[in-house]
This record gives structure tokens, sequence and C-alpha cells, in this order.
């Protein structure tokens, strides 16, 4: 098997500001496996937060040798072995996963929910995120999302209630939150909370730091909707620390190293009787339709990072009646929109 790579800037369709950043490009290295005259496609995306960069990216991946492997079919001992290289580099290995996975899938001709025995039918709505913006901007976001059932807004400054009023004044749609541990005090927060609850809010997604590991405890036992721990779970080790903390985790292949892992913590929340998420980074149509595989498998998804960029060289999922499905294309399902990406 051979690996290649390269690096790739993501242009973002309007500034993306969270409760403590803003931004509007996003690194992510591609990366591809061919076998056999089967070729496999993945991903690396780096948020600021995850702290991986073009560099690191690249520089783990020279490290990786696939030739060593004449049967693509090891799936598990060729993800040890990329586990073992170097700790950390979760969206490194991840996208050394998702390529083998793809390749995997072309090779037996079906899509991966297929091969899992999921039904993506059973795929829930997917959100389409709105974040922190001016009123004028916040306003063409939301009916920019027009196709989409469920919005997810991000909050965590001093300006969340003008935020979510603004947007009850065009839309009535169901909401989620995502705070980006924007909120430092529980009891205001649970104050939020309840005002929220009102507003036909679905869910809170990480509304303070995660070492506020007390505070959220006791913001959970008392909340009156259910509370998603992103930042706070990253891989598989994570969550059984979530428990009793948070009502569910938010899964994203970018933290927790690619499908293999994703899949198994959908499998560790379930037998802890959490709810599971779904989500994505600001990615392209590649990694967001892995995800997608496993939508099936989850509560809530929000899998809309490939369609916050403007630059997207692969075509993928389609959003279908507010449902981000994986297409019946084998493998992760993703073709290449530029045929000279890879030249």
């Amino acid at each position: 098997m051979k690996l290649s790579f390269k690096p790739y800037t993501l242009n973002l369709k309007h500034q993306f500001t969270l409760a403590k950043s803003s931004r509007s490009t996003t690194p992510v290295v591609l990366t591809k496996i061919e076998h056999e005259g089967f070729t496999g496609y993945g991903e690396a995306s780096m948020p600021p937060y995850l702290g991986e960069s073009h560099e690191s990216v690249i520089n783990f991946l020279q490290k990786v040798d696939l030739e060593q492997f004449n049967d693509p079919f090891r799936l598990a001992d060729i993800l040890n072995y990329v586990d073992k290289i170097a700790p950390g580099n979760p969206a490194a290995k991840a996208s050394v996963d998702i390529a083998l996975h793809d390749l995997l899938g072309k090779m037996m001709k079906r899509p991966w929910y297929q091969i899992w025995g999921f039904s993506k039918e059973n795929t829930p709505l997917t959100s389409y995120t709105i974040g922190i913006d001016s009123e004028e901007v916040i306003r063409q976001k939301v009916k920019e999302a027009a196709p989409y059932k469920i919005l997810k807004i991000k909050l965590g400054r001093d300006n969340d209630k003008e935020i979510i009023q603004t947007i009850r004044s065009i839309t009535d749609k169901p909401i989620a939150v995502d705070i980006n541990q924007g909120w430092k005090n529980w009891r205001m927060a649970l104050d939020m909370i309840h005002w929220l609850k009102e507003q036909n809010t679905l869910f809170i997604e990480q509304p303070m730091p995660k070492n506020q590991i007390s505070d959220m405890a006791r913001l959970t036992s008392e909340s009156p909707l259910p509370i998603f721990a992103d930042e706070a779970v990253q891989g598989i080790d994570d969550v059984l620390k979530a428990k009793d903390i948070y009502s569910g985790i938010n899964i994203k292949l970018m933290k927790c190293g690619g499908m293999r892992n994703a899949r198994e913590m959908v499998s560790i929340a379930r037998a802890l009787n959490m709810q599971v998420m779904l989500g994505c980074m600001t990615e392209t149509s590649c990694a967001v339709s892995a995800a997608a595989q496993l939508a099936p498998t989850v509560d809530f998804a929000d899998l809309d990072g490939n369609l916050l960029i403007s630059n997207d060289p692969y075509k993928g999922l389609q959003v279908i009646n507010g449902q981000a499905l994986p297409t019946d294309n084998p493998g992760i399902g993703v073709d290449l929109v530029d045929d000279n990406l890879w030249l």
C-alpha cells in the first residue's frame, strides 16, 4: 500500500466565531492510500484548539510506512501500528484511518454503513451551525440554513440572549446551542438553560470549561436539557470519565483518531446509558462523509462542516429532508470534484 498526502487550506464562507476564537480558514491535510488499482481518500482537519498543524501532521505522516503491509484487510494491525508511532496526533491518525476504510469499502464494493449493518434511514436530522456574529450576518446565515430543520447556535459571550432573540425573530425551528466552554458560573448557566428551554432548545453543548468538573456535574444534574461534552471528551479513554458529569458525548473523527475509534466510543457510551452526538470540524466532504457512515447509530448529528467552506475538493454526503445521508457509493462515498487535485 502507498500513502500520499498534501496540505490544503479550507476557505470559510463566513468568518467563524466561537466564544474564545475566530477564523476564516482551516488547515487540512488530504491523504490517499493506493493498493492494487483502488484508491482510498482521507483527511486531517486541524482547528486551533486541537494543537495540530500542517507541519505536525506532515511530520507524523512521513513516519507512516504502509508498504510493509500487503493486506489492507489487516485493519486492526495497521491502525494499531499507526497509533503507536507517536502519542497524540488524532487528526493525523484519522486521516490514515479514513483513507484505509475508504479503500477497503471500495475493494468490498459496499459503503461502510452497509458493511457495519446500519440502516441510513435511522440517521437523525443534522443541524446547521451559525457562529457568533452581528445581527445582520446572523439573519443572513439563518436564511442560508433554510433547508435544515435544526439550527446549532454558537454562544458563550455577553450577548447570548440577543443572538437567540434575533434568531427567534426569523424562525421557530428547534435549536441546539454550543457554548464552547464560554460560561464560567454554574448558577448563571442553569438560569440560561432554563431560559433556553423556553426558546425551543434541544440540548446544550459544553457549557462550561472542561476542568470545572464538579460544577459541570451539578449543572447536568439540575439541567432541564441534556448536556453534551465536546472539548471534555476527545478519545476512547474519556468516555467513562464523562459518566455522571454529562448527559452525552459529542464524537468527532478528528478528536478520536478516525472511524474505528468513533464506533468504539458509540458502543461504550451506549453501555453507560449516555446519549451520543456525532459532530465534525470544518472539513471537506471527505471526512464528513466518513462520519456519516456512523450517523444511524446516534441521537443527534451535526454534520455540516463541508457546507461552511467554499473550496470543497470532494463531493459526498447529501442533505435530504434535513438528514445528512451517506451516498450508496462504496467506501465512504466520496468523489473528487477536481481531477487535478492529486496531480
